[in-house]
């Protein structure tokens, strides 16, 4: 009897360091998968604070809050099963799927450029919460949440291309971490940043002048550093958007463009160098692409009804 329990405790025990081991794979393949997505989830960051401007300061992490559940609801209700339910029986399609949101997020980098530096450019409008009321902030974020979707559906697709070749239980377990850390990583971010102003007027109003100083150089920093995240968010789409077509062109046959990179990377050496020549090419070809896509969507239409 003593021997049967022996063997049983260690055959749960064996069972618990496999368990644990499966954890620690999924922990490190969804953090494998989040480090490939990196560039849209900057993105993701640096496009949402807009959504909350001009709100009162009292509900802007309500609506912060609000955008995550949705953000959070794309991702696992609708996005994850489709994306499994492609990946087991029409994994072909995962490439071409990229491709497209390559396209999309290159289009959207070279529209903000041509927004800024084009004929006639203006500064974008961010949407401002002019109007006060329930009605307003429920249209505000249900426009936050479509662009997540997009933004979300990215994440997702290039997060599932990382761990393709994962069984089906283990791909699914892996997308509902990544989705979890990427929300709570993105809108746990956008949450600190609009709070940060507030944080350093609260700062300048204490009696330290320590603090005072602190607080006084938030409030004059935050504006300069929303600019600067912009900024980086129009350069993670063009890079992110390149790479995922260069990436993508010699998945369905193309190798030349890609063949032509990985030379240069070699040539000098790899490394760090490598990395910022690829990561050049990729957002010289996502310019490229979107200049091409912005001319598709905006200027024949144009001409075509002048």
């Amino acid at each position: 009897m003593a021997g049967g329990l022996v063997a049983l405790l260690d055959d749960v025990a064996a069972l618990a360091r496999l368990a644990a081991a499966s954890v620690d794979d999924i922990g490190a393949a969804a953090g494998r998968a989040g480090v490939k997505a990196a560039g849209v989830v900057v993105d993701d960051a640096a496009v949402t604070p807009r959504y909350v401007q001009g709100f009162d300061p009292a509900r802007e992490l309500s609506v912060i809050r609000r955008i995550a559940t949705g953000s959070l609801r794309n991702k696992l209700v609708f996005i994850l099963p489709a994306a499994l339910l492609l990946s087991q029986f029409l994994p072909w399609l995962l490439t071409p799927i990229l491709m497209v949101g390559g396209t999309y997020l290159c289009f959207e980098g070279a529209e903000k450029l041509w927004e800024k530096f084009g004929p006639g450019h203006h500064a974008p409008q961010a949407p401002v919460a002019a109007a006060a009321g329930a009605d307003h902030e429920a249209t505000m974020v249900a426009g936050a949440i479509r662009t997540d979707f997009i933004l979300s559906a990215e994440i997702m697709v290039i997060a599932l291309n990382e761990v393709s070749d994962e069984p089906f239980v283990s791909r699914a377990l892996i997308l509902v971490v990544v989705a979890l850390g990427i929300t709570a990583l993105v809108y746990g971010a956008v949450g600190l940043i609009v709070k940060m102003d507030d944080i350093g007027l609260h700062l300048a109003q204490r009696t330290s002048a320590v603090a005072q100083r602190v607080g006084r150089g938030l409030v004059v920093a935050m504006p300069v550093f929303l600019r600067v995240l912009a900024a980086v968010g129009v350069v993670a789409m063009l890079w992110v958007g390149g790479h995922i077509l260069l990436v993508g062109i010699d998945d369905l046959g193309w190798s030349a463009p890609y063949d032509a990179v990985h030379h240069v990377e070699e040539a000098v050496g790899g490394g760090a160098a490598g990395w910022l020549v690829n990561t050049g090419f990729s957002a010289v070809l996502g310019v490229v692409a979107g200049a091409v896509a912005v001319a598709v969507m905006h200027l024949v239409p144009r001409r075509r009804h002048a």
